[in-house]
């Protein structure tokens, strides 16, 4: 295999996990690389794009379980780079969208190496679209927040997510939330300060693969529903009436989420 003349890696997002929802350029990426280094969510699926002489390193971060340290991935990429590998960075979702793609780039960039950084689709938008609902409906949503329900560790930061509800319930906002489910209990006691108790809510299991689940309850069942349908990470929660006609549904044993 050629190795690359300059220091260089090349972030790229995997997407939810289905393998078909790559893009041509993601693909592209893993199949030129000599090494990648990928993250614990990325399926075989995925990796089967590399080259047979790639050499694949998994780097596992998954939320609650125990991970590679993050200067550690850091730390590899750089030895890879300026050793002369072609680097490719697997990461579920899109590096961008809470995949710490910031942090990699700048310590990247930091070191003298080029970076560029293909976009994946996120799972926050693959979930919703699955039920065949829309994250923007102009008759029920103005707007989108992607946010984070797990704070910096190490940190005393935190959502206010009192006003964020607010907000939400004003300007018709959707809410998808990462990372939230084991904050889930009190997600739900801080929002229903400010929004409705019968805000439609679904939590999207394992979003794209064969064995996603999902379930779709107002605010005030959010922890319940949770614990009832065994609901864990990685799952997005999402909130906002988009889903009010799927809510008035879910009796109809007709009803199926798409596939």
């Amino acid at each position: 295999m050629t190795h690359t003349s300059q220091p260089h890696v090349t972030l790229v997002g995997a997407g939810p996990g289905d393998p078909e929802l790559l893009t041509l350029k993601a693909v592209k990426a893993i199949a030129s690389a000599s090494v990648l280094l990928v993250d614990d969510l990325v399926s075989d699926a995925i990796t089967a794009h590399a080259s047979a002489g790639a050499r694949i390193i998994h780097v596992g971060k998954r939320g609650g379980c125990q991970s590679t340290p993050q200067a550690f991935i850091e730390k590899l990429m750089v030895q890879e780079a300026l050793s002369g590998e072609t680097v490719v960075r697997l990461k579920g979702g899109d590096p961008f969208i809470f995949g710490r793609g910031g942090e990699e780039v700048e310590h990247l960039q930091a070191q003298g190496i080029a970076v560029t950084v293909i976009n994946g689709i996120t799972s926050g938008l693959a979930g919703v679209t699955s039920l065949g609902i829309p994250l923007t409906h102009r008759e029920h949503a103005h707007g989108v927040v992607f946010i984070t329900g797990h704070a910096k560790q190490g940190t005393a930061e935190h959502v206010d997510w009192v006003a964020l509800g607010h907000t939400a319930q004003q300007a018709k906002l959707t809410l998808v939330i990462y990372m939230g489910v084991r904050g889930a209990a009190h997600l739900q006691e801080a929002l229903l300060q400010s929004m409705r108790a019968n805000t439609p809510v679904a939590v999207i299991h394992q979003v794209s693969l064969p064995t996603q689940r999902h379930g779709v309850c107002e605010l005030q069942h959010l922890h319940e529903t949770l614990l009832r349908e065994t609901l864990a990470s990685p799952s997005v929660i999402v909130i906002g009436d988009v889903f009010k006609g799927m809510l008035a549904m879910q009796g109809n044993a007709e009803f199926k989420a798409s596939a």
